[in-house]
């Protein structure tokens, strides 16, 4: 240190090339996931939604398993919902009740030949009036 108490010129240090760039590849390398990954979960966000939101439906108890399937699959066609297969999705009609499960996995591409699998299981119980 000076006299002055400041730090002198030649004393001072900045980060290096190669820790800004290892930080800039840390940080790109998370954004990369977050753009492939968000997606995803956005997604399933919606299909969660599709299906709490048949909770209360009039008529909903009376209709056929293949009814409900078809009420489903709009719900997700005006969400823009697209790369989520239908089948993934189990009704059980019991009385006032219909059961539904929803058991599924998305696969993406990361780098080359590294994917991510994300797996996704929700369960409803609900009835209509």
């Amino acid at each position: 240190m000076s006299k002055s108490g400041r730090l002198s010129m030649s004393s001072q240090r900045g980060a290096s090339t190669l820790g800004v760039l290892v930080i800039v590849l840390f940080f790109g390398s998370l954004l990369s996931l977050v753009i492939k990954l968000g997606p995803i979960y956005l997604d399933d966000i919606t299909i969660q939604e599709a299906l709490e939101g048949l909770d209360g439906t009039k008529g909903l108890s009376t209709m056929t398993v293949g009814d409900v399937r078809k009420l489903i699959n709009k719900r997700l066609l005006v969400n823009n919902v697209r790369e989520f297969d239908p089948k993934s999705i189990k009704l059980e009609a019991d009385g006032e009740q219909i059961r539904i499960n929803v058991d599924y996995e998305v696969r993406t591409g990361i780098v080359g030949n590294v994917d991510a699998v994300v797996h996704f299981q929700h369960a409803y119980e609900m009835s209509g009036t």
